[in-house]
């Protein structure tokens, strides 16, 4: 038997507590009447009167059994809200009118002022042990639980708080809201609170969590928001945005970390209806790499614009599997007629490529099938070139021979003056598309150059999420690293606007996409561990000894750069850039090499694949017009001009990139 009498009555079978209520309701009724009669009389004389007890005797059957048709007794004590309160208030309302009738018909000695006290009381009774007993349970339980400061007093935070009532792991303890009119006030029994008095609140009330109910708010505004709430010892979190709601991506009152995207503070641009229809509408599509981080999202953001067909090229057999489902579950719940094409195979099968090109009339491709895990093609450098190089070749000459209309090639910023095998396999893949632009085929070419889309596969921020929660360390490479990030919702649709903004130009145009500032890794990393309610300590600072035996301290420790890793990406290779229609699409006006030569260096890069020589290969690239500067690992990293690293694409627009000096001679297409 529980030591706690209040613990085992919760926790009696649902049958035997309603068989408790109805007696204790009973008692509870046979009570309120007795203290009306008394109330009323002022003496106990009507205790030894049969007629007087003929009242309670028919008004008790007839209240119990209104509670049970009602549903009182199943209704559970911990969750009683207004509900309930009605539901008691009419039977007792019956339950004081059988009183009554029965004193009219029998003409029982009773004052006709007891039904209304007897009503009264047994409100209070009936009703007041039930929210006693509520509680009583809440308070006991709310000691257990975590307390919660819900920041956002809107819909979605009054939604939130009553889930949070509702559950067993969260209790909220105040709102606070940036609007003055609502300071003070009082909202589902919280008060809501300046921001000002954050501190206080977080130090009075022991919160260990700030939930940030604002899902209508721009990323900017979050941004801002959570900037302010860095400091705070306590850990934040969010329900989703607009943008994952309206998607389907989360729900209303689903707590979730708090997004990159929000510490970024990036709004989209809406795209542009037109330019991202031109290339699809009721066209067959074929995207290689459909199962890759960014092929799939071009993919979904494909669909929606109601191809004809769409050919998904994968040559990952799970992968292809997993973005054939999501795709055809897309497709029947918006009510598409998009015929669906899955195939598996390699990019580098140049006839099989042809063939299925020939077969489902592709009229538009998007080639993002690639090996883009820096690491992983240094240390595997010769599949890498030939997948990244020839995979590219190939596909692009199948393009031409099928008579494609427009092949757009996704790259990189790693490609721009290239410390790794992967930038130099991209940027070669991108003179392949540029050489193939200039020979006169019908095939529309271009490139679109960005940097690091967020929850990409290898991305450093699941991996600082998965470190912070097992409790450190954090590892960084380089206390100085910074790196571009984009969504990959706002890189795909801006790929496919670009690729429509080819179509006014030259053939084999190169795109930039606004990326935004860079942000420094060390400091991204920092920002989240504060925000989950840690503090985080840079390896090497002074007080870093002192802090790390405080139990809430994550440490950030900078580990050896690792082979071919720059300290700073770059965008820009030439001098020359312009403006496009959309605001965040640049065009770059870069050199390039004509297909003879450029055939002669692919057949010596090919040999060296054939025999599988990385050191010949590196010695090729090494040799080749595209700036290949190779960073063993340990090494400091390669930090370009400033002005040429950290300028957006609009900045370098202005101020143009210096370049290095075997580009200026005009002697390579870098």
């Amino acid at each position: 038997m529980s030591p706690n009498p209040l613990r085992a009555l919760f926790d009696l079978r649902r049958t035997h507590k309603r068989i408790l209520q109805v007696l204790a309701d009973t008692l509870l009724l046979s009570a309120s009447f007795v203290l009306a009669m008394l109330l009323r009389t002022e003496s106990f004389e009507f205790i030894s009167d049969p007629k007087v007890w003929a009242a309670l005797v028919a008004a008790l059957p007839v209240t119990l059994i209104l509670f049970v048709k009602l549903g009182f007794y199943r209704a559970v004590i911990r969750y009683m809200g207004l509900r309930a309160l009605i539901t008691i208030l009419n039977g007792v309302a019956a339950s004081a009118l059988a009183v009554s009738a029965m004193i009219v018909w029998l003409d029982l000695p009773i004052p006709s002022t007891v039904p209304v006290i007897y009503a009264v009381l047994a409100m209070c009774t009936v009703g007041g042990i039930r929210f006693a007993l509520r509680a009583i349970y809440q308070r006991t339980h709310s000691r257990d639980k975590t307390r919660v400061i819900i920041y956002g007093a809107g819909q979605s935070g009054r939604q939130t708080a009553h889930s949070m009532w509702q559950g067993m792991e969260h209790t909220t303890v105040a709102f606070v809201d940036d609007n003055p009119d609502l300071w003070g006030s009082q909202i589902a029994g919280l008060r809501v609170f300046a921001p000002s008095e954050l501190e206080r609140l977080v130090r009075d009330y022991g919160a260990k969590v700030l939930l940030l109910a604002m899902p209508s708010a721009s990323r900017a505004a979050r941004a801002a928001i959570l900037k302010r709430l860095e400091h705070l010892p306590i850990r934040v979190q969010t329900i989703p945005g607009m943008a994952e709601l309206v998607t389907g991506k989360h729900k209303v009152n689903e707590i979730t970390e708090v997004s990159v995207e929000d510490l970024l503070g990036r709004d989209p641009v809406p795209p542009d209806p037109a330019l991202m229809a031109a290339n699809i509408r009721d066209k067959a599509v074929m995207v290689t790499g459909a199962g890759g981080s960014i092929g799939a999202e071009l993919c979904r953001q494909i669909l929606r614009q109601r191809p004809k067909v769409l050919v998904l090229f994968e040559q990952s057999e799970f992968a292809l599997f997993e973005i054939g489902q999501e795709l055809s579950a897309i497709r029947k719940g918006g009510g598409l007629n998009t015929r669906l094409v899955q195939v598996l195979g390699t990019v580098r099968d140049r006839a099989r490529m042809e063939n299925l090109m020939r077969r489902h009339g592709v009229e538009t491709i998007y080639h993002a099938a690639a090996y883009k895990h820096v690491p992983m093609v240094e240390d595997n450098a010769v599949q890498g070139l030939a997948n990244n190089l020839f995979g590219t070749l190939a596909c692009a000459q199948a393009a031409v021979a099928a008579g494609v209309e427009s092949f757009t090639l996704i790259s990189t910023d790693k490609a721009v003056r290239p410390t790794n095998v992967m930038g130099a396999s991209k940027r070669l893949a991108e003179l392949v598309c540029q050489a193939l632009a200039h020979d006169g085929g019908r095939t529309r070419f271009s490139m679109v150059r960005f940097g690091n889309v967020l929850g990409s596969s290898g991305s450093v921020i699941p991996l600082f999420r998965r470190q912070i929660a097992a409790g450190g360390p954090v590892t960084v490479t380089h206390r100085e690293i910074m790196r571009y990030f984009m969504t990959i919702g706002e890189a795909a649709q801006l790929v496919i606007q670009a690729s429509a903004l080819a179509e006014g130009g030259k053939g084999g145009d190169v795109f930039l996409l606004d990326m935004g500032e860079p942000v420094k890794i060390a400091e991204l990393a920092a920002r989240m561990i504060r925000l989950s309610g840690f503090a985080p300590v840079i390896e090497g600072d002074s007080a870093a000894r002192k802090a790390a035996a405080v139990a809430d301290v994550i440490p950030i420790v900078f580990t050896a750069p690792r082979r071919g890793e720059k300290l700073f990406e770059e965008l820009f290779i030439g001098t020359v850039s312009e403006p496009t229609r959309h605001s965040r699409i640049l065009m770059a006006t870069e050199t390039s090499l004509d297909w003879v030569r450029l055939s002669a260096l692919l057949n010596d890069l090919q040999a060296a694949c054939d025999a599988d020589d990385e050191q010949e290969l590196r010695r090729l690239l090494s040799d080749a017009p595209i700036g290949f500067a190779p960073r063993r690992a340990g090494a400091a990293p390669v930090r370009s001009d400033a002005a040429a690293t950290t300028a957006t694409p609009a900045a370098a627009a202005a101020q143009p990139a210096p370049v290095n000096a075997l580009l200026q001679s005009g002697a390579a297409g870098g």
